[in-house]
């Protein structure tokens, strides 16, 4: 398996808040310290359309980070 063939639960958080629908698709939850958690399985061209989204709206990345699937391991 290619590595951009493989899904991956990632959890993306940017500073301020977001509406829900600039992110379709993806769960997206404004925290009460004025952050935003951008969370959802995907593959590499998915992860990079969501960071290139955060750039074009202007907005300000502070970290991407894989999850743990079910199984406990952070990639399938």
């Amino acid at each position: 398996m290619n590595h951009s063939d493989r899904f991956i639960n990632y959890q993306i958080r940017i500073e301020g808040f977001v509406r829900p629908a600039r992110f379709d698709g993806f769960t997206v939850t404004n925290l009460p310290e004025g952050e935003t958690l951008i969370r959802g399985i995907m593959d590499q061209s998915a992860l990079h359309g969501v960071l290139n989204r955060i750039r074009d709206l202007g907005l300000v990345l502070l970290s991407v980070q894989s999850l743990p699937n079910e199984k406990g391991n952070s990639h399938e």
